[in-house]
């Protein structure tokens, strides 16, 4: 199992506090920041009586700098939310670091590949929303999606393209994140939301993972404060992802009236995507007129004409993928199946069950 990189995390944790490297290294007893500097860089390793100081001076646990799956001072989140408290985000960010991180370490152990995102869409800022959509029909091409992109699209971003697909169960007001790490990009989608907000989610977030060097989003994608240049790039991720689950060749052979509420709620049912992001795409097509659009009554589009969410609805935590992987690391002897049941915050007996949910084999006895 890979060790953790202590310096990457004592950096993260220096600057997040705020602390400079003078100020580490008096606390660690150092006589000067070089040494913090080399031990950040990896060049040095931290000494027992060191890492006990460390976890003194920033009252942290132990475990923060030995377990390894944690992915702290690696990883990039852009999480979409809507009136989370911040440290209620950062508490399940360092969950889903947790999540991902396991997954890194184990895929490798049990001799798998990860590999850096080989894939990139070559699109920037200047680009217009036309050439988002393109991109978009592009991606939906390339991963051979069906008549129903959306059943077909966590499959393909991880058979495909490598993506870590994570379908988790969020607190109320997160819908999702793109994570990028070095060697891993990973999404993550609540589960809890309806079909619709789901898929879409997922394809908002492929499109930053795709185009995170060029144009990386904040780490908070929620509209507040952020800059026009920022509300540019999430609208690029919209029409994207509205490509993807409805690329033109759907729409090509049909003459029924695209804004009756009936038509618009069915069509996107049947789809998994939201009506009015249907009623949208439809205008981007040229087959709604934009002020139509906008006078529509979109009471008649709400959970598209039918209820809410109900359990049945949501997919199994986590996903085929991911349980595949932490089952193999326990067949292995990489973790124990109740480290693996911590992990994913079920009993053991919970663990086995979503194996079977998964139609994974439980590589433990009952």
């Amino acid at each position: 199992m890979a060790t953790a990189p202590i310096g990457t995390r004592l950096r993260a944790l220096r600057e997040g506090r705020g602390m400079s490297q003078e100020e580490l290294s008096r606390a660690l007893g150092f006589e000067n920041r070089q040494t913090v500097a080399q031990i950040e860089a990896g060049q040095r390793k931290l000494s027992a009586e060191e890492l006990v100081k460390a976890v003194a001076a920033f009252d942290v646990s132990p475990d923060y700098f030995t377990n390894p799956f944690l992915i702290a001072g690696e990883a990039r989140f852009s999480w979409r939310r809507t009136d989370v408290p911040l440290p209620d985000l950062d508490d399940f960010e360092s969950k889903a670091g947790e999540w991902i991180g396991a997954y890194r370490v184990l895929k490798v152990a049990t001799g798998g590949m990860l590999s850096p995102i080989a894939h990139r869409l070559t699109l920037t800022r200047a680009n217009s929303y036309e050439e988002a959509m393109q991109a978009g029909e592009a991606v939906a091409d390339y991963l051979e999606l069906g008549d129903v992109p959306s059943a077909d699209l966590a499959r393909a971003m991880q058979d495909r393209m490598r993506i870590l697909v994570l379908m988790v169960d969020a607190p109320a007001g997160i819908s999702g994140a793109a994570c990028l790490l070095r060697d891993l990009g990973a999404v993550l989608v609540n589960r809890r939301e309806t079909p619709g907000r789901r898929n879409y989610d997922l394809a908002h977030e492929l499109f930053h993972v795709l185009t995170w060097d060029a144009m990386p989003p904040e780490r908070l994608d929620d509209g507040e404060g952020s800059g026009k240049i920022q509300r540019r790039v999430e609208t690029m991720a919209e029409k994207f992802a509205s490509a993807v689950l409805m690329p033109a060749r759907l729409f090509q052979n049909i003459d029924g009236p695209v804004t009756d509420a009936g038509w618009l709620n069915a069509t996107a049912t049947a789809l998994g995507v939201s009506a009015k992001a249907l009623k949208w795409r439809m205008v981007d097509l040229g087959r709604i007129d934009r002020d139509v659009a906008r006078a529509y009554d979109d009471d008649l589009l709400v959970n598209n004409g039918m209820s809410g969410t109900k359990e049945r609805d949501r997919p199994p935590a986590f996903g085929e993928p991911y349980l595949k992987v932490v089952a193999a690391g326990i067949a292995q002897g990489g973790l124990s199946e109740r480290r693996a049941a911590a992990l994913l915050d079920v009993t053991v007996d919970g663990l086995g069950d979503l194996m079977d949910l998964h139609g994974v084999p439980r590589p433990f006895d009952l």
